[in-house]
């Protein structure tokens, strides 16, 4: 059903997103929404203030449309960051707990943990098993010592291993590993070294992105308002001198070997950087991918209902006032903003999801007079490819170039 201006109608959420910002240590690379030292660890840590904020957000967002008026439960649950791993189980289990009572939890719905490997990172897998994680996703990011200290990673490549194992044996059922290339000092050597050892550990699911080192700041989105946070003074010159070390060259040759050797060990490629074992594929992911209604609270978070993306602002202290007023008042939605879509980027934007995905989109889509151009284009650049069901998608080398393809069709 769609509204006379071409969209779809707000969908009640499907998936939920919670973002919990804590790290022990922020990553000169990094720009998501995180805050690190007294905020995470110690006497002074505010874990508990940001679970007390977002289990009354979690009721709020429900309320205002977000859960589903016939009782539909969700079917997926991702708890990102930050550093996830760091809650508590008993944190956890509130989380959880007030979304249940607010959204429902489907029997067998994915519920992902992302974490970090290190010993004082990675969490108690157990506890985490009991309650409720059936999917962990661990920021490996490299094999090699000398990658991972230039990261600013606080882990060893044998931590790594320690971290699945402990996972496995606590019974969850379904693993992802986060592995970056295109890192200054990185050879295609090094990279080829740790994906074999990455598959080697016996993981459901492989995501490999390209380290990117953008600017929030110049950007425009770290305001009052912004979803992002200034990068510190630290992280600005890691940037400028990481960038010059990177090489389109050997990024692209680094992606055809890891679709190579993933392919060889029987995994999937079903989205440009991710992969997985038949069955493992992330389906909260998927749920962007196919655009999806996915709710979403915390500091930072997106949402997005069908028509409309939300975005809570990233400011920690901001959050916290609106959903805990010190006054005693009511509490109110926290700050950010949002963006409703007009009928023409809508279909742009489900026309550049759905080639992220490798089962393409419809091959009529080629016809349609808006993307004709940049069709042409991309089938005459060997970027797109015809499937047997009358489908259309990204060769590797359209993976490779699928930046460029995508902006010719905004």
């Amino acid at each position: 059903m769609s509204t006379a201006e071409g969209l779809p109608l707000p969908e009640p959420a499907l998936g939920l997103y919670v973002h919990l910002p804590f790290c022990v240590s922020i990553c000169p690379y990094c720009d998501f929404v995180v805050y690190a030292g007294a905020d995470a660890r110690g006497p002074r840590n505010r874990i508990d203030l940001l679970v007390d904020a977002l289990i009354v957000e979690i009721g709020l967002r429900a309320e205002a449309g977000g859960a589903d008026p016939a009782g539909r439960p969700l079917s997926t649950i991702y708890l990102g960051g930050g550093t996830p791993s760091l809650l508590p189980a008993a944190a956890l289990l509130r989380i959880l707990g007030a979304i249940r009572a607010a959204f429902g939890i489907a029997p067998g719905a994915e519920i992902t943990l992302e974490a970090n490997p290190g010993p004082d990172e990675r969490g108690d897998p157990g506890a985490q098993a009991e309650a409720g994680i059936t999917r962990i996703s661990f920021g490996a990011q490299s094999f090699a010592p000398a990658e991972l200290k230039r990261l600013g990673r606080r882990h060893s490549p044998a931590d790594i291993g320690l971290a699945l194992s402990a996972a496995r044996d606590a019974g969850i059922p379904s693993i992802n590993l986060d592995l970056l290339y295109d890192v200054p000092g990185q050879t295609l050597g090094s990279w080829a070294d740790s994906l074999d050892r990455a598959i080697a550990l016996g993981p459901e699911h492989l995501s490999l992105y390209a380290l990117t080192l953008d600017d929030p700041e110049a950007e425009g989105l770290t305001g009052p308002g912004g979803d992002h946070l200034p990068p510190t003074a630290g992280a600005r010159r890691w940037r400028e001198r990481a960038q010059p070390e990177q090489d389109d060259d050997r990024a692209a040759a680094m992606y055809h070997l890891a679709a190579h050797r993933l392919r060889e060990a029987g995994f999937h490629g079903y989205e440009l950087a991710n992969w997985a074992l038949p069955g493992h594929e992330s389906r909260h992911n998927l749920g962007y991918w196919e655009r999806r209604s996915i709710e979403a609270v915390g500091p930072g978070a997106h949402a997005f209902d069908g028509q409309v993306r939300r975005w809570n602002a990233a400011r920690l202290d901001g959050y916290v006032a609106a959903l805990l007023p010190g006054s005693g008042g009511p509490p109110s939605l926290p700050p950010g903003g949002e963006e409703i879509l007009d009928a023409a980027s809508a279909s742009a934007e489900s026309l550049i999801l759905g080639l992220r995905l490798d089962r393409g989109v419809p091959l009529t889509t080629l016809l349609e007079p808006q993307f004709m151009d940049a069709f042409d284009w991309a089938v005459a650049a060997g970027l797109l490819e015809e499937t047997d069901d009358a489908r259309v998608r990204l060769t590797t080398r359209g993976r490779l170039l699928s930046n460029e393809l995508f902006a010719r069709l905004i």
